[in-house]
């Protein structure tokens, strides 16, 4: 055997060596659901006497947490299935068939648009708080989601313009 042909397959099993990252996602995945339960359950103890204002709060804590969670799974499935080995999950493949078509440009939009739609929380959740904080930070608040969005539209306009080049 050649050395060209011995580095080539080391590189490709190379690949193998992202599996303990996916892991660590999974695993990053059960912290995000203690995190999660250890907000929703004293919210429930205290669902009768918080205010309007409180609740949401405490509702956009949660979905943040949900997006991100999705987020994981996104990266760690998709990543998965691009980099390491096609994912063999039989009947299941069919509930999740957007996994196959997850390629990095898109994960890549994926991800940008899941920051962006985080991002747009944590501003709202700013707002609603707009007497408690002070005018600066909101103001970078502002700025920082701005540039997350304009970015994810940057992201989005040549990732559109790639695509029609191969067309």
């Amino acid at each position: 055997m050649d050395l060209e042909r011995i580095i080539e397959r080391t590189l490709f099993a190379s690949r193998w060596l992202l599996v303990p990252l996916y892991l660590g996602l999974a695993f990053l995945l059960v912290l995000f659901s203690i995190h999660f339960f250890r907000e929703l359950i004293p919210l429930g103890e205290r669902a009768f006497v918080l205010g309007e204002t409180e609740m949401i709060l405490a509702a956009l804590d949660l979905i943040d947490l949900t997006l991100i969670a999705g987020l994981v799974v996104m990266v760690m499935l998709s990543g998965y299935e691009n980099f390491v080995s096609r994912l063999d999950i039989g009947e299941t493949e069919k509930t999740i068939s957007w996994l196959g078509k997850l390629d990095t440009g898109t994960l890549k939009l994926k991800v940008a648009a899941s920051i962006v739609a985080i991002s747009a929380i944590q501003l709202l959740k700013g707002f609603m708080e707009v007497q408690s904080l002070p005018s600066e930070k909101l103001l970078w608040m502002t700025i920082i989601h701005l540039t997350f969005v304009v970015s994810a539209v940057l992201l989005t306009i040549m990732d559109r313009m790639m695509m029609s080049g191969h067309r």
